[in-house]
């Protein structure tokens, strides 16, 4: 049980980085559709019309704004560590 228990903290973590991020709304759909809809990024581009390489620096800037706010977190004791994240 203590494994669900931190499985669901780390889900509502995410949630919540993924609300805070400021993500476009091209970035989260490039996220949702890889992430969550287990697309490729090829898959993902016909979807949205734009080719692999531009899914891919969707996901690229919407990894490095949350990657800043659990930077933000880990700096502030809320349960993260830097991990060797050098600049935001």
């Amino acid at each position: 049980r203590l494994g669900e228990y931190e499985a669901a903290e780390v889900l509502i973590d995410l949630h919540n980085a993924l609300e805070l991020a400021g993500l476009t709304d091209r970035q989260c759909e490039a996220i949702r559709l890889v992430y969550f809809e287990d697309l490729t990024q090829v898959e993902a581009g016909k979807r949205m019309g734009i080719g692999q390489d531009a899914v891919f620096k969707h996901i690229d800037a919407a990894a490095n704004k949350l990657a800043d706010i659990y930077y933000y977190w880990a700096g502030h004791d809320e349960g993260y560590s830097t991990g060797g994240r050098i600049n935001g």
